[in-house]
């Protein structure tokens, strides 16, 4: 006789292990930004040319950093007792497929932007992967919708109904 095993069920994290994942990933990618940009500022100081596009590119890239480091500490911000139990999580921000995926995204490109344009200014272009991806994102989840038929409208396919098409389509061409 042989044992079957039950169903192994995916671990879940405990509400303190998210916690303290969301305070390590917020941590870390604040230091992604600030690395990114004091090696930008002293790139700028070596190399002592400031186009203006490097300053405009350079104060959005700021803002791009600033903006994604608050969403991130907001959203994770967890909600603690009196005796410093967690009540709630917050989201937790190392979850597959989530928002949090697109934020650390922004800021991973805008600091390997910000590192390679103190080679060369064409490399600012890589931030328009930003506006790109964000419009295909709005096209899955929205335009999609608006713009192609829903198959689930057009109901069940007859089997019967479409091989008695298709020896008709088969007739006429000969």
């Amino acid at each position: 006789m042989s044992q079957q095993q039950a169903p192994k069920k995916k671990a879940t994290k405990g509400s303190k292990q998210i916690v303290e994942e969301n305070l390590a990933t917020v941590k870390f990618y604040r230091n992604m930004s600030l690395i990114a940009t004091g090696v930008q500022f002293l790139g700028f100081a070596v190399y002592a040319e400031l186009s203006t596009l490097a300053v405009i590119m350079t104060i959005l890239s700021l803002a791009a950093h600033a903006g994604s480091y608050y969403f991130m500490a907001l959203i994770s911000k967890p909600k603690l007792t009196e005796k410093g139990d967690v009540i709630e999580t917050g989201t937790d921000l190392n979850i597959e497929g989530g928002i949090t995926e697109h934020v650390k995204d922004i800021v991973i490109l805008t600091s390997g932007t910000q590192l390679v344009s103190i080679l060369s200014e064409y490399f600012w272009l890589l931030m328009l992967f930003l506006p790109i991806r964000a419009g295909w994102l709005l096209w899955q989840t929205v335009g999609k919708q608006f713009f192609q038929k829903d198959t689930a409208e057009e109901g069940p396919v007859n089997e019967k109904k479409q091989k008695k098409l298709q020896r008709k389509m088969n007739r006429v061409r000969q």
